[in-house]
């Protein structure tokens, strides 16, 4: 890496570090009961939307009255969104005549959208009217962020809470997510990306003749409000195909570290936010330490492979770009920025459970893809998407307790709650999921002719293309490498089919667990009780993180992007 792309992974750094305490604190204001800022303002817009619903701010729900309302509002919405694609040729603002949405990729992007995946097959400057990309799209961003963030918080609440038999409600969490935080932070993240460059119109696309004489046709629509909550809540899936690489989405450098950080302040404050809830800033330190540990490793390995360039090319050929332009794997990259900046953006959206927001996958190097994939089997902690990073990394720290218990002889503890065998029934089955339904589905498509016709490559890269969807898919993270061809019927439905139990199947031991811990009296800590709030204990868990990733998946590593770097290298 040179000293500019240094240089933006210190601004993005030290941007963070000043913006973790003031976000962090203000969620554990919004979720801690009582008064909290902004009550003059989002108060009445709240009681407005209660009244209106038929919701009762003050009533509390038992964990399976909690999971049955996510589940039910999950669903609606995601008919909701699926009829909108199929009708959208009827309806108003539709400038390009967009025509119904076939049903196979109604399905799948319905799941994609509401699931927080944003995985897209389909352009979404000639499939998606402006009507759905406002009404749909851009409302299932901002529900979807909101659901997990209430999940985080449900589970915090389950490790603070003692000898409660409720853990909040629903309706109420994900109001106050979405009026209190999601709305405020990107209407002006809308109006810092629109004032730099990035397009907002409801008007038709636009034709132009080029200097070659031929024609181009110019996106247009309303890309920078769905730029922001795109990013901030962690969904991908942009208004074009080619996402955050499209100029009209992101069409400078500011805005190319602006959009970086929308990806990770949400993520890596909700530790924060943990620490004040608990009344241990420690514990949540410690969290943080460890998300911050795995990013920064994955961005700085990511880039320094992508600058180093392709070894495989003969020699000879000049990767630079211009005199100006630090050289580096520049194929596929956005020249504007470099190889290592956009490296950067992709470790960081695979880290951050988002979308293609950067040039395509098949465009790193065979170690640099191999690391966009590995920050997904971690199972997207590394900080994770918004409100799945935080309660995946507490998940992981219960199983770090119940492992080091069992190295002393002691029952574990995390934060005085007592982890037993109900809990770690619920925690073996969160972690197991994923990866069983990834690489099942991944198994499945790769021996059948309709999975194999899928792929433009052969061998090692051909497998790790077809795992990584599949695990893209099962970790609702919806990136994929170009060679890919994913618009088919068979992998419509079984992305789809992914990216719903990827999440759901997550979400609902995640509140069982809050349930029986919030039901628990804490016990004193004793000399057998493991110090949580401390870097050993962030050290822990970054171990656990890594071990679990090479238990799982180290051998469809090793079989695709480490067999392509040695293969293209012998």
């Amino acid at each position: 890496m040179g000293l500019n792309d240094g240089a933006q992974l210190a601004i993005l750094i030290v941007a963070l570090a000043v913006a973790i305490p003031i976000l962090g604190g203000y969620m554990a204001r919004v979720y801690g009961g009582g008064r909290a800022p902004g009550d003059r303002i989002f108060g009445p817009l709240e009681r407005l939307i209660y009244r209106t619903c038929g919701i009762d701010e003050r009533g509390e729900q038992r964990w399976r009255t909690y999971a049955m309302s996510l589940l039910v509002f999950s669903a609606v919405s995601m008919l909701v969104l699926y009829a909108i694609q199929r009708i959208q040729e009827h309806l108003p603002l539709d400038p390009s005549h967009a025509g119904a949405v076939p049903a196979p990729l109604a399905f799948n992007t319905a799941a994609s959208f509401l699931t927080n995946t944003n995985w897209q097959n389909y352009s979404g400057e000639t499939a998606m009217s402006i009507l759905t990309q406002m009404i749909g799209l851009t409302v299932q961003n901002f529900v979807s962020a909101a659901v997990g963030i209430a999940v985080a918080v449900v589970l915090m609440r389950g490790l603070i809470r003692r000898r409660s038999s409720t853990i909040g409600s629903f309706w109420v969490d994900l109001v106050r997510t979405v009026t209190r935080i999601l709305l405020p932070i990107a209407i002006v993240a809308a109006l810092v990306l629109i004032s730099a460059g990035v397009i907002q119109d409801l008007t038709a696309p636009v034709t132009v003749h080029t200097l070659a004489g031929g024609h181009q046709t110019l996106t247009s629509g309303a890309l920078g409000s769905q730029e922001a909550i795109k990013d901030l809540g962690t969904n991908g899936g942009g208004p074009t195909n080619a996402n955050s690489a499209n100029p009209f989405e992101n069409p400078t450098g500011f805005t190319n570290l602006f959009e970086i950080w929308l990806l990770l302040v949400i993520p890596f404050s909700l530790p924060w936010t943990f620490g004040k809830l608990c009344k241990d800033r420690r514990q949540g330190l410690a969290i943080l330490g460890a998300m911050a540990v795995l990013w920064i490793v994955g961005a700085v390995a990511v880039m320094g492979f992508e600058a180093g360039g392709n070894a495989s090319l003969p020699h000879g050929v000049n990767q630079t770009a211009s005199a100006t332009v630090v050289g580096g794997n520049l194929e596929g990259k956005e020249i504007r920025f470099g190889a290592a900046p956009s490296a950067l953006f992709g470790a960081s959206a695979t880290g951050t459970s988002t979308g293609s927001v950067d040039a395509s996958h098949d465009s790193f190097t065979a170690l640099g893809g191999g690391v966009v994939l590995t920050n997904m089997m971690f199972g997207e902690v590394s900080p994770g998407g918004t409100g799945s990073g935080i309660y995946g990394m507490l998940i992981l720290a219960m199983l770090s307790v119940f492992i080091a218990g069992l190295m002393v002889g002691r029952t574990p503890e995390y934060l005085g709650k007592k982890i037993q065998a109900a809990e770690m029934k619920l925690v073996a089955i969160y972690i197991l999921i994923v990866p069983a339904i990834a690489l099942g589905f991944a198994a499945g498509s790769i021996i059948t002719e309709r999975g194999k016709a899928a792929l433009l490559n052969p061998g090692a890269h051909g497998l790790t293309e077809m795992v990584y969807a599949f695990v893209s898919a099962s970790n609702n993270n919806g990136s994929a490498f170009a060679g890919f061809s994913g618009n088919t019927t068979w992998f419509n439905v079984t992305l789809g089919i992914c990216m719903l139990l990827g999440r759901f199947a997550l979400i609902v031991p995640v509140l069982a667990i809050a349930g029986s811990l919030g039901r628990k009296q804490a016990v004193p800590a004793s000399a057998g009780t493991l110090p949580t709030g401390t870097a050993l204990f962030a050290t822990l868990l970054v171990g656990v993180t890594v071990i679990i990733v090479g238990l799982t998946y180290f051998p469809v590593l090793a079989l695709g992007p480490l067999a392509e770097h040695f293969v293209f290298h012998s």
